[in-house]
Order: structure tokens, then C-alpha cells, then sequence
């Protein structure tokens, strides 16, 4: 049975440290879009060595800018992955033989996220369920300015193999990363009408860690899973202050 052809698409800024790996683990692709927001490292020369066709376009916000990336492709099956995420060999075969098949009009993966320097297979790191691989027809990225999610209507299939996320940031970057995006999702819980009550300062981060840390056995990573869950935790605890600020400033 044919295979549907396929496009792999990015959205890059100053990419060039995690570029290529990303980009030789999908050679099989039809067709890489590669659209940046303003690089002045290498990310440019990288996307062409390997092919890509690379769009200039200014940042958009994450989901429009990803939905922006998705109408640039020239097929209608699109691969959406972040520059420092790549596809395992099990991934690869599965999404081929995904699109021999065509059963689904969307596909989700597991996600395998690198942190402090080992895989997290457990809480809220693994399996980080990614719906990443979809006919454009039948399924769009929200407008989200951060925390983007593809929206479709139709059943979803499921993908074996993972997608490896491999950030290069340290501790210190990825912390300087989780204020922003607090700062990012106050703003927006703001603009949409929520609010907060000081009781979620406690029960919000309490109940996320409870359910990842114990449920979801997010202690069997080590420090490495008691450290990301602890972050995730804190980053409950200020986006609620951060909406509580905004609250008050009416």
C-alpha cells in the first residue's frame, strides 16, 4: 500500500544547537518547512544543508506561529516537532506504516522529555502524550500563545515509538523558561474571564504532585523526577499568584 506523502515542520529562534539532530532523524520525510522568527546563529545554514524550505516570518505566539508552519507545507500530512526533539527509530516506523494505512486523520506519541541528564519514563514526564502527526484537513493548532494544542474533531490514533525531547538548556535557563510561560498562562486565564482563589496557591500545586509524583510514580526518576515535579508544582502555585496580581490590579 502507498505511503501518504508527509511534511515535517518546524518553528525555530537561534536553533542551531539542537537543529541537526533533529533534523537528520526525519530524512525520510517528503519535505521539511523550517519557519524562523529571526535566527542569527547558524539555524538557517543547517535547515538548508538538510533540504528544508526555510520561511522567515515573525513570532506569531506559539500556536498561530505553529499553524502558520502547518499552511506553508505542501502535503496535507504534517509532522509538527520542536527543533530539540527528534523521532526514534521505532517512531519512524510506526508513523510510516501509520500512513500506509490511513485509519486516523490524527496521530498522538509518547513523549520522552530529557532532564538533568536522563529520560523520564514516569510522572509528568513520560509518556507526555503529543499529538504531533495529522492531515492538516481535519485538524489545526489552537491559538494559544503558549501551551499550543492541536484541535480536531476526529478519533485519534496512537503511535508506537518515542519522540525524544532532548532540550540543551540548564537548570537555570529552564527555570528562567517556566517564568515565562507563568507569566504567559496568568495573562491569558486573565484575558479569558478566570480567576483565582488563594485556597488554589495550595491545592493546585498539592494536587499535581500527589498525582505525579505518587500516582503516577514520578519517584522512581530520582532526583531527576522529584526535581521536575517540584518545578511543575512551583509553576502552579505562581501562575495562580501571578493571576492573583493581575486580579488585584483591576
Amino acid at each position: 500500500m502507498q505511503t501518504q506523502p508527509f511534511s515535517v515542520v518546524l518553528i525555530t529562534l537561534n536553533a542551531a544547537q539542537q537543529l541537526e539532530a533533529c533534523l537528520q532523524s526525519v530524512q525520510t520525510s517528503d519535505e521539511i518547512v523550517v519557519v524562523d522568527s529571526g535566527s542569527n546563529d547558524d539555524t538557517q545554514a543547517i535547515a538548508l544543508k538538510y533540504g528544508a524550505r526555510f520561511i522567515s516570518q515573525e513570532w506569531l505566539g506559539f500556536g498561530p506561529q505553529k499553524q502558520f508552519a502547518v499552511e506553508q507545507a505542501r502535503n496535507d500530512w504534517v509532522l509538527c516537532l520542536d527543533a530539540d526533539e527528534r523521532i526514534s527509530e521505532n517512531l519512524r516506523h510506526s508513523i510510516i506504516a501509520a500512513l500506509s494505512q490511513s485509519e486516523f486523520h490524527a496521530y498522538r506519541m509518547p513523549r520522552s522529555n530529557r532532564f538533568m541528564g536522563r529520560y523520564l519514563r514516569h510522572g509528568e514526564g513520560y509518556p507526555d502524550w503529543s499529538l504531533r502527526l495529522f492531515d492538516r484537513r481535519h485538524a489545526c493548532w489552537s491559538a494559544d500563545m503558549v501551551h499550543e494544542k492541536v484541535l480536531t474533531k476526529c478519533k485519534i490514533g496512537t503511535l508506537r515509538g518515542d519522540l525524544l525531547h532532548d532540550s540543551a538548556e540548564d537548570l537555570a535557563t529552564y527555570l528562567d523558561k517556566q517564568n515565562r510561560y507563568t507569566s504567559l498562562q496568568a495573562a491569558a486565564m486573565y484575558k479569558a474571564g478566570r480567576r483565582a482563589r488563594p485556597a488554589q496557591l495550595i491545592l493546585s500545586p498539592a494536587v499535581r504532585f500527589v498525582r505525579f509524583y505518587i500516582f503516577r510514580l514520578g519517584m522512581l526518576d530520582g532526583i531527576a523526577g522529584l526535581v521536575h515535579i517540584a518545578i511543575g508544582c512551583c509553576n502552579s502555585f505562581i501562575k495562580y499568584a501571578k493571576l492573583i496580581a493581575l486580579q488585584k490590579g483591576e
